[in-house]
């Protein structure tokens, strides 16, 4: 029951995070403009931004949650160097949204940086967190001398 526990809270914080950022941020348009007269390089979703701040405030007390249960419970500390980097990517996947959907006039040179370089930074932090909970999840139990801890050969803890 206790890893359920920490499993369930893990996934309220790496889901609640993305949610959070999106809701509290809101709809990024340029002032002055009525929404018909912007352009989108995506179109938003049709939600009210109360309606969405409603839905960001209770994904950031669900993330604060989680983070409270994980930080408090037995959680084996090297399992943050797979839920941090997946709360980031959340974050920038939040955040990213808004700005692929930001109303502008003329071109949307925000979303295009962020296809350019927020992809392959995403990208590396996803790979990174699953290749660190694959090692984790198989062979990542020693914690003693000998050659439980080892990988490849080469002593994770030094000489």
């Amino acid at each position: 029951m206790r890893n359920r526990g920490m499993l369930t809270a893990g996934v309220a914080l790496v889901l609640g995070v993305p949610v959070a950022a999106w809701g509290l941020m809101g709809q990024q348009n340029h002032d002055g403009l009525p929404a018909s007269e912007l352009d989108y390089a995506y179109q938003p979703w049709g939600i009210g931004d109360g309606v969405a701040a409603g839905v960001g405030g209770l994904a950031l007390v669900l993330a604060g949650v989680g983070a409270a249960v994980l930080v408090r419970g037995a959680m084996d500390r090297r399992w943050w160097g797979v839920l941090g980097p997946l709360v980031v990517v959340g974050l920038m996947v939040g955040v990213g949204w808004r700005v692929l959907t930001a109303g502008v006039v003329g071109a949307n040179i925000g979303a295009g940086m962020l296809i350019i370089f927020g992809t392959p930074v995403a990208a590396g932090l996803l790979l990174w967190a699953v290749g660190r909970g694959v090692w984790l999840a198989t062979r990542g139990h020693g914690g003693g001398s000998g050659g439980a801890g080892r990988l490849g050969g080469v002593s994770p803890r030094g000489v």
